[in-house]
């Protein structure tokens, strides 16, 4: 069953103007994305959602699989009459796009990969971060998750967002976080990517010690064709942390892969 996903449509919304979706990672909501849908909404039609149990979106209880969250995302652009988009994914939204770019190749005119991976580290850790924050909430991670979103000179400068970001956190859904945790601890895409066909943009932050710039960049040499870019200084979420570099590297890509 899909979950009923939060989101908002933004810029023109007509046949003329290419969709893009954006995702987001792991104890985010859409907001991560705002300076980015200010700058391509004067010319796309936008689309950020939370993934289910983040954000305002519905909370199913129990497991779930990369396939659910992207089938959940899909069951959004149908409703809402897209067919084909351009989508970019950060993290665990990252995650979904390459499984979107496979499985639905025909849809999917381009993806942009930031700070993400085929796979992510060894199952255990997840499992066990699942089990955290079913005992303990989403505060018992915040902290420690805020720390390698953006970099510590960053957090130095700006504890106004080092607060935005774990109140992000503290506020998603224990379930709906933990479940997300059990979708990453399964996720394998590694014997898949040959299998992307679209244009693709790989992104890295030089500083990100979740999804470091080699990790990322045996996701892009695996991705027939795939350009890569790594944004300095930058951990994590640069959406945020770097958002102008953000929307230029992709702009750029968007340009580049046209209408597809």
């Amino acid at each position: 069953m899909a979950a009923t996903l939060s989101h908002d449509v933004s810029g023109p919304q007509s046949t003329d103007a290419p969709a893009v979706v954006l995702l987001g990672s792991l104890g985010s909501d859409r907001s991560i994305w705002d300076a980015q849908v200010r700058d391509l909404a004067r010319d796309h039609t936008v689309i950020t959602a939370d993934h289910r149990g983040h954000g305002g979106s519905e909370v199913i209880p129990g497991p779930c699989t990369i396939a659910d969250l992207a089938r959940d995302l899909l069951s959004l652009t149908d409703a809402l009459g897209v067919d084909r988009f351009h989508v970019a994914g950060l993290s665990l939204g990252g995650a979904l796009a390459q499984w979107l770019a496979v499985h639905e190749p025909t849809r999917v005119r381009s993806a942009t990969l930031l700070c993400t991976a085929a796979k992510f580290g060894e199952s255990s850790g997840w499992v066990e971060r699942a089990a955290a924050v079913r005992g303990g909430g989403t505060a018992a991670v915040a902290d420690a998750v805020v720390a390698r979103w953006i970099t510590p000179a960053r957090a130095e400068q700006d504890p106004a967002l080092v607060d935005a970001l774990r109140e992000m956190i503290v506020t998603t859904s224990d379930e709906g976080y933990a479940a997300a945790c059990d979708a990453l601890s399964v996720w394998d895409g590694r014997a898949d990517l040959g299998r992307i066909t679209c244009p693709t943009l790989v992104v890295a932050g030089d500083e990100d010690s979740s999804t470091p710039p080699d990790v990322v960049r045996e996701l892009a040499a695996g991705i027939p064709g795939a350009e890569f870019v790594t944004l300095s200084p930058a951990a994590h979420v640069p959406t945020v942390e770097m958002p102008g570099r953000v929307t230029e590297v992709l702009r750029s890509h968007l340009t580049a892969a046209g209408s597809g």
